[in-house]
């Protein structure tokens, strides 16, 4: 479905992520993680368009996407921003959720369709959120607010949906909640999806595949199981871990190596 060819890309001349190659195949659920500043974000800018890139190609089902129009790579993919916790918008979640279907809307077109309405109640029986669409985003709390921008998403009728840490600023139990919604439209609905995450151990659980990067350089893609070793995450995270397998997935769960001595 996706192919990045010999990706590199920045900002202001300032190359974040240099000499990228990766392949990604349909109903994929890929985790991106890495250390702050490796450039998860810019990955994900540059394949929904937002970064031109220097060096190199993006190709989406075999097209590069600087050849495909924006109205036409939005019905293809859908990205959830992160944190957008704090973004003010005075509409109803069902008015909100609704913009997704903009890319869809005919020229001089005003009004959204019986179909455009379907999708959208659909999306939001998805992301349980039906129940509080009359309800404006600001009144939202953070979890909520996040599970719309989902349905906006969804909205759109993606066959590829980028989430940047959607799990940002939740409580485990909301962490919890979206990441078993992603998990299930991936499983159910064959969505493929590509992830940023910063808990290890939420990337470990949910993820099929992973990539890692690292000052701007693809250091490994592979399964949990191949990129999350100890030996991995020391060199990566310059940090000492202990990594054990979680009895009931069999996937790696990481315990960050903490002594007391350390204070001292």
């Amino acid at each position: 479905m996706l192919e990045v060819k010999g990706l590199t890309c920045g900002y202001n001349k300032r190359f974040i992520l240099k000499n990228i190659n990766f392949k990604l195949k349909k109903h994929a659920l890929l985790g991106i993680i890495g250390p702050n500043g490796s450039g998860k974000t810019t990955l994900l800018r540059a394949i929904t368009k937002i970064i031109k890139p220097q060096k190199g190609k993006i190709l989406f089902e075999g097209r590069d996407i600087w050849q495909m129009g924006f109205r036409e790579l939005a019905q293809k993919m859908a990205f959830v921003p992160q944190a957008p916790l704090s973004y003010e918008v005075d509409m109803t979640v069902e008015e909100f959720v609704l913009l997704g279907r903009i890319p869809y809307h005919k020229v001089f077109q005003f009004l959204d369709t019986k179909y455009d309405k379907a999708v959208a109640k659909k999306a939001m029986a998805l992301t349980h959120t039906l129940n509080i669409k009359a309800r404006f985003i600001p009144e939202l709390s953070g979890g909520e607010r996040q599970l719309v921008y989902l349905a906006r998403a969804l909205a759109q009728e993606p066959k590829l949906l980028l989430l940047d840490e959607p799990t940002a600023h939740l409580d485990i139990a909301h962490q919890i909640k979206i990441l078993d919604l992603i998990k299930n439209l991936n499983n159910s609905f064959k969505l493929t999806v590509i992830i940023v995450l910063h808990d290890l151990n939420l990337a470990s659980q949910y993820c099929n595949e992973l990539i890692l990067l690292n000052n701007g350089y693809l250091y490994k893609m592979g399964t949990p199981q191949e990129i999350l070793t100890a030996e991995i995450i020391e060199h990566v995270y310059q940090t000492k871990v202990i990594v054990k397998e979680k009895f009931i997935s069999s996937r790696p769960y990481i315990f960050w190596d903490f002594h007391m001595e350390d204070l001292t």
